[in-house]
């Protein structure tokens, strides 16, 4: 096979300091045919004489011109790569390593052959780690290794039969983010009834952006859509989602957040099964929806977010209410509002006049207990009057001081007295005393 030429017009083996291990012999003069010459030709000056090829100036063709083994295996991986293009080969794993640099080392072979593998890190798009004897077709470039003076296949992509590398990869995703709780239910939050503002992390120029402002306008335009541009496909996109989310989280003014994209392969899509996605998304301190694909395409960011939802359109619908329904939704509140008040006014008034009613007997029934107790006071106190005394026939003796007289030990004959009765006073004098008997006094001052 005939080498690849580089960019520079130079052929592989040129690239090394000029160094050619395979320099083409000249081709051979042709012989002119004898004619006379023109005059024109007769003027032109005959070229130098040709100048023959030293074997010693052609490397490794003595000893003294011996070659490096660098600048051989060096010159050996130029033709190499320069035979071969990049091209898919189908093999079985082997021996595979993962440093802890992050490159892969591993061999491919069948029933007839093996060759040894590498897959830098920084190169390859591969989405998890193949096992032992599992079959795959890997694509990369057959080189030869220099410092080792090795052939070797790097490899930059890769594929199992049937889906076996990318469901390895969303097995171990889902683990490690199953671990740490991130797919717990119970930390999944409500979306807002009433959103004012919706991010959307989507791609400018996609569909999914359009279908979603389209369904935010008949539904409620009042609610701001948000754009937070971002890539949705390729290799930069898990970095370009992840500082997406982070804008957004300290932006801090949005009520809700639609992270996703319209339908696509399983490499378009795969970006949202990045486990930096992910956590990023859960992270997210505002409720989440995750509308990635189609309806049968499911992700991992969609087992993170607060909601999933089947397309972007249905996720635009599940964060957003209807105007009309909301305003019906006011007026049955502002009926109901109205019944309530109605009704709490009718119980206020009818507690109210039970109130005045409860009032109104209980003064009467304290004027009544009042009333019995002051006549009661009154009867005893009527009881106890000096009036009451003499009323039941009993008379009070004065002296003309006006001095109750209490006892006969105060009297002496001929002293003037005045009798006190129920209807008026007597005056008296008084001719004898007699104590013949116990002297008692009434209640009334009264002498019996």
């Amino acid at each position: 096979m005939n080498g690849r030429r580089r960019g520079d017009g130079r052929s592989p083996s040129q690239s090394l300091g000029e160094l050619e291990l395979f320099t083409p012999d000249p081709p051979p003069r042709r012989a002119e045919s004898p004619r006379t010459p023109s005059r024109a030709a007769r003027q032109v000056p005959p070229p130098p004489p040709r100048v023959p090829v030293v074997e010693d100036a052609v490397p490794g063709a003595t000893a003294a011109a011996a070659v490096s083994v660098m600048a051989l295996t060096a010159t050996a991986r130029d033709v190499l790569e320069g035979a071969f293009p990049p091209l898919w080969v189908r093999g079985e794993v082997t021996d595979f390593k993962a440093h802890r640099n992050g490159h892969w080392y591993f061999c491919l072979r069948d029933g007839d052959a093996q060759i040894r593998c590498v897959a830098w890190a920084r190169d390859r798009r591969i989405p998890a780690s193949p096992d032992d004897g599992m079959q795959i077709a890997a694509f990369g470039q057959l080189t030869v290794y220099p410092a080792r003076g090795e052939m070797q296949f790097t490899v930059t992509r890769m594929e199992a039969e049937g889906d076996g590398l990318y469901r390895k990869a969303l097995e171990l995703t889902r683990a490690r983010l199953e671990a740490d709780g991130l797919l717990d239910p119970r930390r999944k939050r409500r979306l807002p009834r009433y959103p004012r503002r919706i991010a959307v992390i989507t791609s400018r120029d996609g569909a999914a952006l359009r279908d979603i402002y389209a369904v935010v306008q008949r539904r409620c335009p009042a609610v701001q859509v948000v754009l937070v541009s971002a890539a949705v496909q390729g290799d930069s996109a898990p970095e370009s989602l992840c500082y997406a989310l982070d804008q957004v989280a300290r932006w801090g003014k949005a009520d809700a957040l639609i992270i996703g994209r319209g339908g696509g392969g399983r490499e378009d899509l795969w970006a949202f099964n990045d486990e930096r996605v992910a956590r990023a998304l859960a992270a997210c301190p505002i409720p989440t929806i995750s509308a990635v694909g189609h309806e049968i395409d499911m992700s991992i960011c969609d087992l993170v977010a607060d909601l999933r939802a089947p397309t972007p359109s249905a996720a635009a619908e599940a964060a957003v209410p209807v105007q009309s329904e909301l305003r019906e939704r006011v007026r049955l509140y502002a009926d109901a509002m109205g019944v309530l008040s109605a009704e709490r006014l009718a119980r206020a008034r009818s507690h109210a006049a039970g109130a005045a009613d409860d009032l109104s007997a209980a003064v009467v029934r304290h004027v009544d207990h009042g009333r019995r107790d002051l006549e009661s006071a009154a009867g005893r106190l009527n009881a106890l009057s000096p009036l009451a005394t003499l009323e039941r026939g009993f008379a009070i003796a004065r002296d003309r001081a006006g001095k109750t007289i209490r006892s006969v030990r105060t009297l002496a004959p001929g002293a003037d007295v005045d009798i006190v009765l129920r209807d008026g006073v007597a005056s008296a004098k008084v001719d004898a005393i007699s104590a013949t008997r116990p002297v008692t006094q009434d209640g009334a001052g009264g002498v019996s």
